[in-house]
């Protein structure tokens, strides 16, 4: 059943939040940053599952993500943002993500739409998109699932005009920004760009009620004849209506499709985490030991085969937290190498390892080179390794969050608790895109030396 406009959440349920963390301001270093967010996510966790079970829009607690700065961690110093790269924007996802995933997968599709103008746009649309995010705490949804058709694009003298239908749109409802994108007709170009959430042409069916993800807000909306100056089409020449073949013509133009597929794994992997942590609290406060095994033990901390099954979960998760980690350091290292420090735009990548927050408001010269620095097999490589932490949260989180109840006891499988909401939330997403195609690029990788070619999902 479609959601009724009024169904949101009160952004003033959080208001000793907003004032704490205002008061505090916005963090400095990964460490502190990572601290911001635990704190979020423990407040995100105590009444998560009332929330999922009545699946209002979040606008209140995106507007704790704002609050909380966690949209302008990797946002250019210059505005307002954290100045982090894309190692601790993947980390924030992640513990986001164990206290509700839903705004775990939020926080990670903003901060990659965030992104779309730094990989795919001119050196000024980048410098004015990051102004316009940051300087505004703006939020970004986007209306781009490749499996739809695409929205068609047409040209009207300096205006674009989109229009079509998207049976996806995550964030979209609560959003400050969307991205659009589509094909410009009579050719097989694609358009990407950003416009005002809040218009007439973007009609929101508030039909999102899967069974996990569920605050999300990933329903269908129809874009009616949204105008767009060409000025605005990332990567194309407003002049000559033509792409910009060393913008859009490189590998560097695809590697948004690797960073969403690690966004993806961090949040899959806070879920899972988030699920164990909170089950450990249940078996230690609420579970009972067995008093019919012959080796009966006082309290249920006791039993082997709970303390057991704890310890592989732990062991696994530690494993694909050290993976994510791994990807998310090389993910980084590489928009580096690209001139880029999170969503800061560098003079000198090689110069500055990313150690420095300095940018050049746009119009370095080097920048370009850096971008053109990143070749396929680079970008390739990466996606491999995306593709092995994909691979790895996805078989790992499944079963950790569909096996905790085996240390919970049956108590634990009342509604109240939402102890399936983690099972959930990732089994939704997890079929956003068959995981087998990411064990058969790891499997070409390893037996033919083959890199995955681009597409929208790799």
């Amino acid at each position: 059943m479609a959601k009724a406009l009024h169904e949101r959440t009160d952004p003033s349920v959080y208001d000793a939040h907003h004032t704490r963390f205002e008061q505090e301001g916005s963090p400095s270093g990964q460490t502190a940053w990572l601290e911001r967010a635990r704190q979020v996510a423990e407040i995100l966790a105590l009444d998560a599952a009332q929330r999922d079970i009545d699946n209002k829009s979040p606008v209140a607690e995106v507007s704790l993500l704002k609050s909380a700065g966690l949209l302008k961690v990797m946002g250019p110093v210059k505005y307002g943002g954290g100045g982090e790269t894309w190692e601790t924007g993947y980390k924030v996802i992640r513990e986001v993500a164990k206290g509700d995933g839903s705004l775990g997968m939020l926080l990670g599709y903003h901060l990659l739409w965030s992104t779309t103008a730094n990989v795919v746009g001119t050196e000024d649309q980048r410098e004015g998109v990051q102004e316009a995010i940051i300087s505004n705490n703006y939020f970004v949804g986007g209306a781009v699932n490749p499996r739809d058709n695409d929205l068609k694009i047409t040209s009207d003298g300096e205006w674009l005009n989109f229009n079509g239908h998207k049976n996806f749109n995550t964030g979209g409802v609560i959003s400050d920004l969307t991205v659009l994108e589509g094909v410009l007709d009579g050719t097989e170009d694609h358009i990407f760009t950003f416009v005002k959430t809040d218009q007439p042409g973007m009609q929101f069916f508030y039909n999102w009620d899967s069974i996990g993800l569920r605050l999300t807000e990933s329903g269908s909306v129809t874009i009616d004849n949204i105008k767009v100056p060409w000025s605005d089409a990332l990567g194309w020449d407003a002049k000559t209506k033509q792409p910009l073949a060393d913008v859009l013509g490189i590998p560097f133009a695809s590697l948004l499709l690797p960073t969403i597929q690690l966004v993806f794994s961090n949040f899959y992997l806070g879920i899972a985490q988030g699920a164990l942590d909170a089950a450990a609290k249940y078996t230690a406060q609420s579970t009972r030991a067995w008093p019919y095994g012959g080796d009966n033990k006082e309290k249920a901390t006791d039993e082997f085969y709970i303390l057991e099954r704890y310890g592989t979960f732990r062991a696994h998760l530690n494993a694909a937290d050290a993976l994510c980690d791994r990807a998310g350091a090389e993910a980084a290292k590489i928009y580096t190498e690209a001139g880029q420090h999170g969503s800061t735009i560098i003079s000198d990548a090689h110069a500055t390892d990313g150690l420095s927050n300095g940018h050049t408001n746009g119009h370095s010269a080097s920048a370009p080179a850096s971008r053109r620095s990143i070749s396929a097999q680079r970008r390739g490589e990466l996606a491999t390794l995306v593709a092995s932490a994909k691979v790895v949260t996805t078989d790992t989180g499944l079963t950790v969050t569909s096996s905790i109840f085996e240390m919970l006891g049956s108590r634990a499988t009342g509604k109240n608790y939402g102890f399936d909401r983690y099972w959930r939330d990732i089994r939704t997403h997890s079929l956003h895109d068959p995981v087998s195609y990411k064990k058969r690029e790891v499997g070409r990788w390893h037996v033919l030396g083959e890199i995955p070619e681009p597409t929208w999902y790799t």
